[in-house]
């Protein structure tokens, strides 16, 4: 469980994300969520393929930790908001500069700040 917690917690993080999303546009939430949340879900998945890649190539087996601000949060963090932004484009979502800028905010406030948290009460 320890190993699944932080990729679970990103998870709900970007589905809170998403669901503030539609709700601050007064979209349908659950009918809609779906086609808001894949494109970010699947960049969440790259973003962690990445960080598996990295600690693969890294120190061996160095056991990789998932509340880590560096590399972990950022590599998640960018692969969620790249690969979300990427996927919406080439599915005719909005990709406006104002989104892609919110999004960033509210992804790095989400993905990095939980872990800035955890790491601080340590």
């Amino acid at each position: 469980m320890k190993k699944v917690a932080p990729w679970l917690v990103d998870l709900l993080l970007v589905i809170l994300f998403c669901v503030i999303g539609r709700r601050s546009h007064d979209e349908a939430i659950l009918t809609g969520l779906l086609k808001t949340l894949w494109p970010f879900a699947i960049g969440l998945a790259l973003g962690w393929i990445a960080v598996r890649v990295l600690a693969s190539r890294g120190a061996g087996d160095r056991p990789i930790d998932g509340i880590a601000l560096w590399p972990t949060g950022v590599l998640v963090w960018l692969g969620t908001l790249c690969g979300g932004m990427v996927l919406r484009a080439i599915s005719g979502q909005g990709t406006a500069a104002s989104f892609i800028a919110v999004a960033a905010t509210v992804l790095a406030l989400f993905l990095l700040g939980w872990r800035a948290a955890v790491t601080a009460l340590r």
